[in-house]
């Protein structure tokens, strides 16, 4: 399938990635990518920087290379009552928020916690997707978790860096899962790199395979074209991105 936005990437702001936002975007550009969001992590992860960081974001540029960028963030999840480490105020600063369990912040507890603080989440209405859901140590309720996202109008993102089966070990069988009761209950799907290395920006591959073996109609892929993610945007109640109007 034919992706052109990269929802997931971080910078060496991250405090664990090694590029600069220049050279994300110069990766992008040489990837085919129209479209990326720079999500670093928020700042209850060891080595992220200061909510001032995405707050400050209003200052970035809205082409660099020629190519898209979306201002974002990967929150934290912080406990089961749905809580996200942004702060009020950054939120006028950022076109794009993931929220992702990750184990420094959130402590791997039981299914039944884990399903509670994604819904939670997504009743909070200040998500605009769930990152890397198929990490073994965040077990949750699938069917509940995907239906409440799909009446919400959350995506769930589809993460190529733990396709390749690297990270978050285990993975792999529960993303198809996870894609295949998606499709049947008609949720909108992302695509992220992850990347924490410019080369990796843009890296959809596995992700690709995975929508093309499971067959998710492309129109239910936020990333298919820009249209349809500005779409989502606009969906999803974001101010409309004036630079963005004619692409």
């Amino acid at each position: 399938m034919n992706l052109v936005v990269d929802t997931h990437t971080h910078t060496y702001a991250s405090g664990h990635a090694y590029s600069t936002l220049i050279e994300n975007a110069r990766l992008a550009k040489a990837s085919g990518l129209e479209m990326f969001c720079t999500t670093d992590h928020a700042e209850s992860m060891p080595g992220a920087p200061h909510y001032w960081f995405f707050s400050n974001q209003r200052v970035l540029p809205r082409f660099i290379e020629g190519v898209a960028v979306v201002r974002g963030v990967e929150a934290n999840i912080l406990n089961t009552a749905g809580d996200i480490d942004v702060h009020p105020t950054s939120y006028k600063s950022l076109d794009w928020v993931i929220a992702s369990f990750h184990e420094p912040v959130f402590r791997p507890s039981d299914t039944d916690s884990h399903t509670l603080a994604l819904i939670n989440v997504i009743k909070g209405g200040n998500v605009d997707a769930l990152g890397h859901l198929g990490n073994p140590n965040f077990d949750f309720d699938y069917e509940q978790v995907l239906v409440s996202a799909k009446e919400h109008n959350v995506a769930i993102e589809l993460n190529n860096t733990t396709l390749k089966g690297n990270s978050r070990v285990g993975s792999v069988e529960r993303c198809e899962e996870i894609a295949r009761l998606g499709k049947e209950i008609g949720v909108f799907f992302t695509t992220g790199s992850d990347a924490h290395f410019c080369q990796d920006v843009g890296n959809l591959t596995k992700v690709s395979e995975l929508l093309v073996k499971v067959g998710v109609r492309p129109d239910k892929v936020i990333t298919h074209s820009v249209k349809q993610f500005l779409s989502f945007l606009a969906l999803r109640e974001h101010t409309p991105i004036t630079e963005y109007q004619y692409l």
